[in-house]
Protein backbone atom coordinates (compact mmCIF):
# COMPACT_ATOMS: atom_id res chain seq x y z
CA UNK A 1 0.00 0.00 0.00
CA UNK A 2 1.48 3.19 -1.09
CA UNK A 3 2.20 5.79 1.77
CA UNK A 4 -0.13 8.27 0.76
CA UNK A 5 -2.90 5.39 0.88
CA UNK A 6 -1.72 4.60 4.52
CA UNK A 7 -2.11 7.95 5.69
CA UNK A 8 -5.69 7.79 4.35
CA UNK A 9 -6.58 4.75 6.06
CA UNK A 10 -4.71 6.11 9.26
CA UNK A 11 -6.89 9.78 8.53
CA UNK A 12 -10.22 7.74 8.07
CA UNK A 13 -9.70 5.90 11.27
CA UNK A 14 -9.03 8.61 13.25
CA UNK A 15 -12.07 10.77 11.74
CA UNK A 16 -14.40 7.87 12.43
CA UNK A 17 -13.15 7.26 15.80
CA UNK A 18 -13.49 10.93 16.81
CA UNK A 19 -16.99 11.28 15.12
CA UNK A 20 -18.78 7.75 15.38
CA UNK A 21 -17.11 5.17 17.43
CA UNK A 22 -17.94 6.11 20.96
CA UNK A 23 -21.56 6.96 20.28
CA UNK A 24 -21.60 3.27 18.29
CA UNK A 25 -19.91 1.30 21.16
CA UNK A 26 -22.94 3.22 23.93
CA UNK A 27 -25.61 2.51 21.06
CA UNK A 28 -24.38 -1.64 20.71
CA UNK A 29 -24.09 -1.40 24.77
CA UNK A 30 -27.49 -0.69 24.78
CA UNK A 31 -28.45 -3.33 22.85
CA UNK A 32 -29.17 -1.06 19.41
CA UNK A 33 -29.52 -2.80 15.97
CA UNK A 34 -27.09 -1.69 13.65
CA UNK A 35 -29.56 0.08 11.53
CA UNK A 36 -31.54 1.35 14.95
CA UNK A 37 -27.60 2.94 15.73
CA UNK A 38 -27.45 4.20 11.75
CA UNK A 39 -30.60 6.55 12.25
CA UNK A 40 -29.00 8.15 15.69
CA UNK A 41 -25.46 9.38 14.54
CA UNK A 42 -24.66 12.43 13.53
CA UNK A 43 -22.02 12.13 11.25
CA UNK A 44 -22.79 9.98 8.08
CA UNK A 45 -20.85 6.75 8.87
CA UNK A 46 -20.58 3.90 6.48
CA UNK A 47 -22.88 0.75 7.25
CA UNK A 48 -20.05 -1.62 7.10
CA UNK A 49 -18.45 0.18 9.42
CA UNK A 50 -20.85 0.84 12.36
CA UNK A 51 -21.20 -3.11 12.02
CA UNK A 52 -17.37 -3.62 12.81
CA UNK A 53 -17.56 -1.68 15.35
CA UNK A 54 -20.50 -3.11 16.88
CA UNK A 55 -19.07 -6.55 16.55
CA UNK A 56 -16.38 -5.83 17.90
CA UNK A 57 -17.87 -4.06 21.31
CA UNK A 58 -20.14 -7.31 21.60
CA UNK A 59 -16.80 -8.97 21.90
CA UNK A 60 -15.22 -6.14 24.26
CA UNK A 61 -18.26 -6.50 26.26
CA UNK A 62 -18.17 -10.50 26.13
CA UNK A 63 -21.71 -10.01 25.38
CA UNK A 64 -20.50 -12.21 22.41
CA UNK A 65 -18.18 -15.19 23.15
CA UNK A 66 -16.09 -17.05 20.36
CA UNK A 67 -15.51 -19.96 22.61
CA UNK A 68 -17.79 -22.10 24.43
CA UNK A 69 -18.45 -20.67 27.97
CA UNK A 70 -16.49 -22.31 30.89
CA UNK A 71 -14.13 -24.04 27.73
CA UNK A 72 -10.27 -24.01 28.75
CA UNK A 73 -10.07 -22.21 25.43
CA UNK A 74 -11.75 -19.20 26.62
CA UNK A 75 -9.38 -18.28 29.28
CA UNK A 76 -7.50 -17.44 26.81
CA UNK A 77 -7.96 -13.57 26.10
CA UNK A 78 -6.95 -11.71 22.46
CA UNK A 79 -6.85 -8.06 21.57
CA UNK A 80 -5.53 -6.35 19.05
CA UNK A 81 -3.08 -3.87 19.67
CA UNK A 82 -2.78 -0.70 17.07
CA UNK A 83 0.50 0.28 16.60
CA UNK A 84 1.43 3.41 14.72
CA UNK A 85 4.73 4.18 12.57
CA UNK A 86 6.25 7.11 12.16
CA UNK A 87 4.33 7.80 9.05
CA UNK A 88 1.14 7.30 10.70
CA UNK A 89 0.52 3.44 8.90
CA UNK A 90 -1.38 0.96 11.09
CA UNK A 91 -0.06 -2.40 12.08
CA UNK A 92 -1.96 -4.64 14.71
CA UNK A 93 -0.14 -6.81 16.99
CA UNK A 94 -2.31 -10.06 18.49
CA UNK A 95 -1.80 -10.01 22.00
CA UNK A 96 -2.93 -12.97 23.88
CA UNK A 97 -3.50 -12.50 28.07
CA UNK A 98 -5.14 -14.58 30.51
CA UNK A 99 -8.82 -14.50 31.16
CA UNK A 100 -8.34 -14.18 35.11
CA UNK A 101 -12.24 -13.61 34.92
CA UNK A 102 -12.77 -17.01 33.33
CA UNK A 103 -13.07 -20.39 34.67
CA UNK A 104 -13.11 -24.14 33.32
CA UNK A 105 -16.60 -24.79 34.33
CA UNK A 106 -17.85 -28.61 34.94
CA UNK A 107 -21.19 -28.59 33.39
CA UNK A 108 -23.84 -31.04 33.81
CA UNK A 109 -26.05 -31.35 30.90
CA UNK A 110 -29.78 -30.83 30.62
CA UNK A 111 -32.37 -31.77 27.94
CA UNK A 112 -34.80 -29.30 28.26
CA UNK A 113 -38.68 -30.55 28.00
CA UNK A 114 -41.79 -28.30 28.05
CA UNK A 115 -43.72 -30.76 29.14
CA UNK A 116 -41.10 -31.12 31.77
CA UNK A 117 -40.14 -27.82 32.74
CA UNK A 118 -43.23 -26.10 30.98
CA UNK A 119 -42.75 -22.73 28.78
CA UNK A 120 -39.12 -22.29 27.44
CA UNK A 121 -39.68 -18.47 28.01
CA UNK A 122 -40.22 -18.99 31.67
CA UNK A 123 -37.54 -21.60 32.03
CA UNK A 124 -34.74 -19.87 30.76
CA UNK A 125 -36.26 -16.67 32.44
CA UNK A 126 -36.29 -18.05 35.79
CA UNK A 127 -32.55 -19.45 34.93
CA UNK A 128 -31.36 -16.60 34.06
CA UNK A 129 -32.51 -14.64 37.47
CA UNK A 130 -31.27 -17.81 39.16
CA UNK A 131 -27.48 -17.42 38.06
CA UNK A 132 -27.69 -14.00 36.68
CA UNK A 133 -27.62 -12.75 33.00
CA UNK A 134 -23.68 -11.10 33.02
CA UNK A 135 -22.42 -15.60 32.86
CA UNK A 136 -25.55 -16.97 30.63
CA UNK A 137 -25.12 -17.69 27.09
CA UNK A 138 -26.54 -19.40 24.15
CA UNK A 139 -25.00 -20.44 21.23
CA UNK A 140 -25.94 -19.30 17.87
CA UNK A 141 -25.10 -20.67 14.66
CA UNK A 142 -26.40 -17.53 12.91
CA UNK A 143 -23.46 -17.56 10.50
CA UNK A 144 -23.30 -21.10 9.79
CA UNK A 145 -26.64 -19.73 7.89
CA UNK A 146 -25.41 -17.30 5.54
CA UNK A 147 -24.47 -18.29 2.41
CA UNK A 148 -28.28 -19.38 1.66
CA UNK A 149 -29.26 -15.66 2.90
CA UNK A 150 -32.63 -15.87 1.69
CA UNK A 151 -33.41 -19.00 3.67
CA UNK A 152 -31.60 -17.75 6.36
CA UNK A 153 -33.54 -14.53 6.04
CA UNK A 154 -37.10 -16.05 5.75
CA UNK A 155 -36.04 -18.31 9.05
CA UNK A 156 -36.33 -14.68 11.22
CA UNK A 157 -39.66 -13.32 9.67
CA UNK A 158 -41.12 -14.70 13.05
CA UNK A 159 -39.19 -12.29 14.73
CA UNK A 160 -40.77 -8.47 16.08
CA UNK A 161 -38.73 -6.05 13.45
CA UNK A 162 -36.02 -4.72 16.10
CA UNK A 163 -35.19 -8.24 16.68
CA UNK A 164 -34.95 -9.05 12.99
CA UNK A 165 -32.85 -6.18 12.58
CA UNK A 166 -30.90 -7.09 15.73
CA UNK A 167 -29.82 -10.48 14.38
CA UNK A 168 -29.24 -9.33 10.31
CA UNK A 169 -27.57 -6.97 11.12
CA UNK A 170 -24.35 -8.32 13.13
CA UNK A 171 -21.54 -9.75 10.50
CA UNK A 172 -22.03 -13.44 12.42
CA UNK A 173 -18.82 -15.58 11.16
CA UNK A 174 -19.11 -19.08 9.58
CA UNK A 175 -18.92 -20.45 12.96
CA UNK A 176 -21.31 -20.98 16.31
CA UNK A 177 -19.97 -18.08 19.01
CA UNK A 178 -22.20 -17.97 22.17
CA UNK A 179 -24.49 -14.32 22.82
CA UNK A 180 -25.56 -13.29 26.46
CA UNK A 181 -28.73 -14.24 27.18
CA UNK A 182 -29.88 -10.46 28.02
CA UNK A 183 -33.81 -9.95 27.68
CA UNK A 184 -33.62 -9.49 23.90
CA UNK A 185 -31.86 -12.78 23.38
CA UNK A 186 -34.05 -14.69 25.35
CA UNK A 187 -37.00 -12.98 23.29
CA UNK A 188 -35.10 -14.04 19.98
CA UNK A 189 -34.50 -17.38 20.79
CA UNK A 190 -38.01 -18.17 22.18
CA UNK A 191 -39.61 -17.08 19.10
CA UNK A 192 -36.89 -18.76 16.88
CA UNK A 193 -37.55 -21.90 19.01
CA UNK A 194 -41.54 -21.72 19.15
CA UNK A 195 -42.00 -21.08 15.23
CA UNK A 196 -38.85 -22.02 13.47
CA UNK A 197 -37.62 -25.06 15.11
CA UNK A 198 -34.29 -23.11 16.83
CA UNK A 199 -32.06 -25.96 18.32
CA UNK A 200 -29.18 -25.08 20.15
CA UNK A 201 -27.71 -24.66 23.98
CA UNK A 202 -27.99 -22.52 27.01
CA UNK A 203 -25.30 -22.00 29.28
CA UNK A 204 -25.61 -21.20 33.12
CA UNK A 205 -21.60 -20.44 34.02
CA UNK A 206 -22.80 -20.21 38.06
CA UNK A 207 -24.81 -23.09 38.05
CA UNK A 208 -22.82 -25.32 35.96
CA UNK A 209 -25.91 -26.05 33.86
CA UNK A 210 -25.57 -26.68 30.23
CA UNK A 211 -29.69 -26.87 28.48
CA UNK A 212 -29.88 -28.70 25.53
CA UNK A 213 -33.22 -27.24 23.58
Amino acid sequence: MAEKDYFKEALSNFTHEAASGGAIRHLADLGYSVEQIMKRLSFPTPYERVQKTVWERLFDTEVLLAEEPGSEKQKEKVAYVKDYDKYGRISFRRVVSQNNAAREVRWKEYQYSESKDGSLSSYIFNKCRENGEETAYVSCDFGLHMKNFSKYAASLEVLKESHREYILGIPWEEKVVYHRLNQQMREIIVDLHKNAGYHGICYFMKLEEKIVI
